[in-house]
């Protein structure tokens, strides 16, 4: 892999992590259209590039991910001395750990069936376009629901569990897990602030679990060339650093009620793909 790859995917990878237009898409996108569709298959790399993302998120939401910390702290002190039941749902932290894990759980039997969607997809592009299309679609919606005024400390079990199932759908190409999540909150009446706040925290633990398993299949795959880490490097800072950009101007866009202009360029995008997937299988 070249310094130039490392940093085109770094930069793909940070932007489209949290803008609302699919991380997942792009890069095989990227590696369909570059013909680097071995090197995109990189699991250590994939990694590195996600690791970059969760740095980037740590560092934006800082305040909120301490916080969320220490309750985790208090909430397994209470575990040890019995009184975690007790304390019921306690602080909006604990609350929203609470709500995070629901939403969490909701992951576990849509993990099963994501390798073959994602193959579906690498085979067919058309597939690919029809998963921006649907992004495009929800994005539309958001912008057009009622402005919600729930904070995460007022979130329900059953408002969890349907943005869970928005972050589920999310783990096939071409559908934005920020952006999903995001619309998600945003249909069950949460305020803008707590929809990208609630978005980006489910995304530490997720991103977290997608690297340790990219970073399973590197082991198991034998695919640890240690002489490229300098490189794999460079797409980390690289996504880190864009990634905090990125995040920033979906904050922005969210409050403003801007969703609309990712809405029209995945649905461009979505027709685009589509389009060509189908010349691809009539040809």
């Amino acid at each position: 892999m070249t310094i130039l790859d490392a940093i085109l995917q770094g930069i793909i990878q940070g932007l489209t992590e949290f803008l609302p237009v699919s991380s997942s898409g792009h890069l095989m996108l990227y590696a369909h259209i570059s013909g680097n569709a071995d090197e995109s298959n990189n699991f250590l790399f994939s990694a590195f590039l996600h690791l970059g993302t969760l740095l980037a998120t740590c560092l934006a939401f800082r305040d909120t991910v301490v916080a969320l910390a220490k309750e985790g702290g208090h909430m397994i002190l209470d575990l040890f001395k019995g009184q975690l039941i007790k304390k019921g749902l306690g602080s909006p932290e604990r609350r929203m750990l609470y709500m995070m894990m629901i939403s969490l759980a909701v992951l576990v039997p849509f993990y099963f069936v994501r390798d073959f969607i994602e193959g579906v997809a690498e085979k067919y592009v058309i597939a690919l376009g029809c998963f921006f299309l649907y992004t495009s679609v929800i994005l539309f919606l958001s912008d057009r629901c009622r402005k919600g005024t729930k904070d995460a400390g007022k979130l329900t079990w059953k408002e969890a569990l349907t943005i869970g199932i928005f972050q589920a759908i999310a783990l096939f190409p071409g559908i934005s897990r920020s952006g999903s999540t995001i619309c998600g909150a945003l249909f069950v009446g949460t305020d803008r602030d707590t929809a990208v706040k609630y978005s980006f925290m489910l995304g530490i633990p997720t991103i977290l679990a997608g690297c340790l398993v990219e970073i399973k299949d590197a082991v198991d795959a034998n695919a640890l060339p240690m002489n490229e880490i300098p490189v794999y490097l460079i797409g980390f800072v690289v996504a880190a650093v864009v990634g905090i950009g990125a995040i920033k101007l979906v904050d922005l866009l969210v409050k403003n009620n801007k969703f609309k202009y990712f809405a029209v360029y995945t649905l461009l995008l979505g027709l685009t793909v589509a389009g060509y997937g189908i010349h691809e299988i009539i040809r």
